[in-house]
């Protein structure tokens, strides 16, 4: 795998299992608080176990600004299909044109240098 890549990689991976630490107990509410926050720390461990050399190879090649909106975009596209097969809920305008927004500025971050005024 290219090394540019295996970064990318390793945060998609990451942010599976964090989306399902954070958000996957909303279909258990039945079951105790202390249970599910155990579990969750549980999946948040194996998230870490990728998260944490997505970062290290990834800062080889890419600036830890970089590295962060690249896994800010990645969490809000985990998330939405997540939220739409995992959750049911349903996807809005509003939510596209907040994701767009976003999209938008990690644009601007991986562009570069804006030119000098």
């Amino acid at each position: 795998m290219p090394a540019a890549v295996t970064p990318i990689v390793l945060l998609l991976i990451s942010n599976v299992f964090m989306t399902f630490a954070w958000y996957g107990h909303l279909k258990f509410t039945d079951k105790p608080l202390w249970l599910v926050v155990v579990a969750s720390w549980g999946i948040a461990f194996v998230e870490y176990c990728f998260a944490v050399p997505a970062n290290r190879y990834g800062h080889a090649i890419y600036s830890a600004a970089e590295l962060k909106t690249m896994q800010e975009v990645i969490t809000l596209t985990v998330f939405a299909a997540f939220s739409v097969l995992y959750l049911g809920e349903r996807i809005t305008s509003n939510h596209l044109v907040g994701f767009a927004l976003i999209c938008g500025g990690a644009f601007f971050i991986f562009k570069g240098p804006l030119p000098s005024w």
